[in-house]
């Protein structure tokens, strides 16, 4: 419409029964828009939901292992982790030492190579096996096409 005063924008707005809304205030002159804000907000709220719903959040789920796991467990639970993975989800892999088994990690180190082999035509690893505290810890991710 032009620029106008802001009284005069404030009565066209009032006769049409709408809001006066600053779009920009910032700018010299500022720009306003006559429209109803409740409409407006509704509009503004649906969109965002709707944005949220194509979102894709990642979960992270975790597999435990011990040092002394059998081969059968262990393809077990590299098949649990193929399909967490295959549904898009990151998963940490955690290798729990016990008491003694703190003196084998080397033997730790092995059991999380031999899960990463088993796994490794669909995963990357994210952050490699190391030791935090009593576990050693390793997260795992899809491979990108």
């Amino acid at each position: 419409m032009g620029i106008m005063s802001s009284r005069d924008a404030l009565n066209l707005a009032r006769e049409q029964n709408l809001d006066l809304i600053k779009i920009t205030p910032k700018a010299k002159p500022p720009v306003c828009k006559i429209m109803d804000f409740g409409k407006y907000k509704y509009e503004q709220t649906k969109r965002e939901k709707e944005a949220k719903k194509k979102q894709k959040t990642i979960d992270v789920k975790e597999v435990r292992l011990s040092p002394n796991i059998d081969e059968h467990d262990l393809s077990t639970k590299a098949n649990h982790a193929r399909k967490f993975l295959a549904n898009g989800d990151r998963v940490k892999v955690t290798l729990r030492f016990r008491g003694r088994e703190m003196a084998h990690k080397a033997t730790g180190k092995e059991i999380m190579d031999t899960f990463f082999k088993r796994v490794e035509d669909i995963a990357a690893v994210d952050k490699p096996a190391k030791m935090e505290g009593r576990n050693m810890v390793m997260f795992l991710s899809q491979k990108r096409q």
